[in-house]
């Protein structure tokens, strides 16, 4: 299937991490989401997935309860979406550019694929 819906960096705010400082004072998430669907032959919303509603998703579980890994994040959002949408797959990619690495670097990202 190569029709794609790409919501591509995402901005918002977590408490997600194994060290207490993040859980305590939190940071800034980036997130990706790809969806492999069929394009409606029509022009009508009702036939495709809403990208709002895949913004809005990945906002209440990025801003939800605790997890200490973006790991299970990324696999919650893509789990949701495959669960609630007649889609062939899903990529979710969470970005953690602040991450608590003693080391200059650009990004930390992990990504869940459902299909």
């Amino acid at each position: 299937m190569a029709d794609r819906i790409t919501l591509t960096g995402l901005e918002t705010y977590g408490y997600h991490g194994v060290f207490e400082e993040e859980k305590k004072t939190g940071q800034k998430f980036l997130i990706d989401i790809t969806c492999w669907v069929r394009f409606p032959l029509e022009d009508d919303l009702t036939q495709t997935i809403n990208y709002a509603e895949l913004a809005e998703i990945a906002v209440r579980i990025v801003t939800g309860p605790s997890r200490d890994l973006i790991e299970t994040v990324a696999a919650e959002i893509a789990d949701t979406i495959k669960a609630n949408y007649r889609i062939h797959a899903v990529e979710v990619t969470v970005h953690k550019p602040q991450a608590p690495i003693p080391h200059t670097f650009a990004d930390v990202a992990v990504t869940a694929r459902r299909s």
